[in-house]
């Protein structure tokens, strides 16, 4: 049998923790070694109990859960997934929380006692943290605007992008490089309602393309990058030579809304050998069957190397169905993705 995860469970709800130990502790991979209402209190439990995994709520009494992260981040590292109220509020402090170490968020339904419902996704999350090796935080220089690669000429291909855990950091990473005559994108990460809007809202101000999360009907055009919103597919769709989006509902994909196959598949469709698809790091296999359909129908494929993924789930998985044409460190990916949007 698997080693347990250990998992810390700090909120200040007392009802929320108590039904996080009960859901959680079902699992026979988790082991739920104690909870706490704030951030004074975990830091004791943290250095007693050693957790694998901190589980944790943003707005808490005493220390607000951004403050604790940092903290944690700088003199004792370890893979925490914030839970977090799905408001637009919500979803700024999550996405610092992304940046500031996290390695997965998940939305706190509206009612305490509805939080027994995404155990589930919890469940999932934590197991990817547990195989995240986090490092300690540093401050990094702003990357605002800086565009290190070049086109000759611009393109009509469609860039399909797919991500999980360690996602955000992937694609800021790609798209911070991408010149303004980048080819038009379309990118679905994990992400929770709300959340989507502050990350594409952040690209736009760090990137040279125009990022924003994508609405149904929305043109895909040389330069823009368009974000699947939380809680939504995002499907490429075509009108003579017009590419455009396709965003709805739908009932869950592999447990995923959005769904990576759900885009990858559509591009498959409709843009064939006239796209390029991109799959990065995550945990689980979602992407890797709409991957190899897309490389099936012409397109030009890349996986993420396993050394620079902070999951290799998603990237293996596509590699193992023989879907990738490349596989790339990532900062190799942006170069060629484009040598592949510019080649015949």
């Amino acid at each position: 049998m698997p080693k347990k995860i250990k998992v810390l469970i700090v909120d200040d709800s007392a009802i929320v923790r108590k039904i996080f130990s009960r859901e959680l502790g079902r699992d026979p991979r988790i082991d739920i070694v104690g909870t706490a209402p704030d951030p004074y209190v975990a830091r004791d439990k943290i250095v007693r109990l050693k957790p694998d995994v901190l589980t944790l709520d943003i707005e808490m009494p005493r220390m607000d859960g951004i403050t604790f992260l940092k903290k944690l981040m700088h003199h004792y590292p370890l893979p925490i997934v914030i839970v977090s109220s799905l408001t637009p509020k919500g979803g700024d402090l999550a996405l610092e929380a992304i940046e500031s170490g996290a390695v997965e968020v998940l939305s706190k339904p509206g009612s305490a006692y509805s939080v027994g419902d995404m155990s589930v996704e919890l469940i999932h999350k934590i197991k990817a943290a547990a195989n995240v090796k986090v490092k300690r935080i540093k401050k990094k220089p702003s990357n605002k605007k800086i565009s290190h690669l070049s086109m000759t000429r611009t393109t009509d291909k469609v860039l399909a992008v797919g991500a999980s855990t360690g996602g955000t950091k992937a694609l800021s990473r790609i798209l911070v490089e991408m010149p303004p005559t980048a080819p038009g994108t379309v990118i679905v990460q994990h992400m929770p309602e709300f959340f989507t809007k502050s990350f594409a809202d952040r690209l736009n101000q760090d990137c040279a393309v125009e990022v924003q999360e994508a609405r149904d009907g929305d043109s895909i055009t040389p330069g823009k990058v368009l974000i699947a919103p939380g809680n939504y597919h995002t499907m490429l769709r075509r009108s003579g030579a017009r590419y455009y989006v396709k965003v709805k509902k739908g009932p869950l994909v592999g447990r995923h809304r959005p769904s990576i196959d759900v885009l990858f598949k559509s591009v498959a469709k409709f843009a064939g050998r006239n796209a390029v698809g991109v799959i990065l790091t995550g945990m689980g296999k979602d992407g890797a069957e709409g991957l190899k359909q897309m490389h099936d129908s012409g397109a030009k494929t890349i996986a993420q190397d396993e050394s620079t993924s902070i999951v290799y789930g998603m990237p293996k998985a596509a590699a193992d169905l023989g879907a990738a044409d490349e596989i790339a460190a990532l900062p190799d990916i942006g170069k060629k993705i484009l040598d592949f949007a510019q080649a015949d």
